[in-house]
């Protein structure tokens, strides 16, 4: 069983660097209503493009998928 994509996006979290994915990560801990229990591509990424204001670009939640789906498999 895979964990949620928000677990693994937490591993992401960094106070101090700035690249696009750890600014999504950072972002994203500050969202309460964020879909934490999801591992599902399209529940994720409807909710980011309906609620998702602080995520510049939808590429980074993209890049975020990857290395998600790469780090538990």
């Amino acid at each position: 069983m895979q964990r949620p994509f928000y677990h693994y996006l937490m591993t992401e979290r960094d106070p101090h660097k700035k690249d696009a994915v750890t600014l999504f990560a950072n972002a994203v801990y500050l969202d309460d209503s964020f879909p934490k229990q999801s591992e599902d591509y399209h529940e994720v990424s409807l909710y980011l493009e309906l609620n998702g204001t602080y995520l510049e670009e939808m590429t980074t939640f993209d890049t975020a998928w990857e290395i998600y789906l790469d780090k538990d498999n």
